[in-house]
């Protein structure tokens, strides 16, 4: 879901790449940047060095993504965004997206937020794009401890990006944080409804259930996310619910 990844889905805006003066070694063009950096990011990376444009940045932001270089990414990202925010090109606001992005897969949810915010200031985001850009700082926000502002992001989120269940399985996840289970079981229902599939998903239903004091809810919801992704953390996680369940029924059976 918005990893990274996500972002060699998002094709670059337009902008003429200058003369290089390499004329043996054509610069690309925003949608032959995309498919190359999917393709074959190294290629991407030596190609999109020479043109210093805002596309050129942003094609070399997408090349280093591939190659999981994501700091270096994020830096080529924000000069992609200097770059269009100099040319007046709103497509700077999308390049800060995808900066912040990149910021959260390195790890560094200071800058990710620094470059949502510019992001998100623009005004120039709308529907998913902004709702994408929202969840992303909800997530930085989280990450530094400020889950007030996240939840104000979350539910431009979950109202933007509506399609996303990533949207409602965060919003909920910070609502059963905040002891706010009213909210969390309607906004992990969403979730559900949207990628019942996921073992993430079924991990936090089974979290919410647990904290309202639905055994066999939370039970079900644990025993699901094991069984779609018994080798990945979520389903890892969900086992050991399981177990300390088993655990505190046993031990609640030895005490009568």
């Amino acid at each position: 879901m918005i990893l990274l990844l996500a972002a060699l889905q998002v094709a670059t805006p337009s902008v003429a790449a200058p003369p290089v003066a390499a004329p043996s070694v054509a610069a690309p063009s925003a949608t032959s940047c995309v498919a190359l950096a999917a393709e074959d990011p190294v290629a991407a990376e030596r190609r999109a060095s020479l043109d210093r444009s805002a596309a050129g940045r942003g094609c070399l932001g997408l090349a280093l993504a591939g190659q999981n270089r994501f700091p270096a990414a994020a830096a080529a990202f924000e000069e992609a965004a200097r770059a269009a925010e100099l040319a007046q090109d709103e497509a700077a606001a999308r390049y800060w997206a995808q900066a912040g992005n990149a910021w959260l897969a390195g790890q560094d949810a200071a800058k990710a937020r620094s470059a949502l915010d510019a992001a998100l200031a623009a005004g120039t985001l709308t529907g998913m794009e902004r709702g994408e850009a929202a969840l992303d700082r909800a997530r930085a926000l989280v990450a530094i401890g400020d889950s007030k502002a996240a939840r104000a992001d979350l539910d431009m989120a979950v109202k933007d990006a509506a399609d996303d269940p990533l949207a409602w399985l965060l919003s909920a996840t910070l609502a059963r944080r905040d002891g706010d289970l009213g909210r969390a079981r309607a906004d992990i229902a969403q979730a559900l409804r949207r990628s019942a599939d996921d073992a993430q998903v079924q991990l936090e239903a089974g979290n919410i259930a647990a904290a309202a004091g639905d055994e066999a809810g939370a039970k079900a919801a644990w025993g699901e996310a094991v069984r779609l992704a018994p080798d990945r953390p979520a389903g890892q996680s969900a086992a050991r619910a399981l177990a300390q369940f088993g655990a505190d029924e046993q031990k609640g059976g030895e005490q009568k």
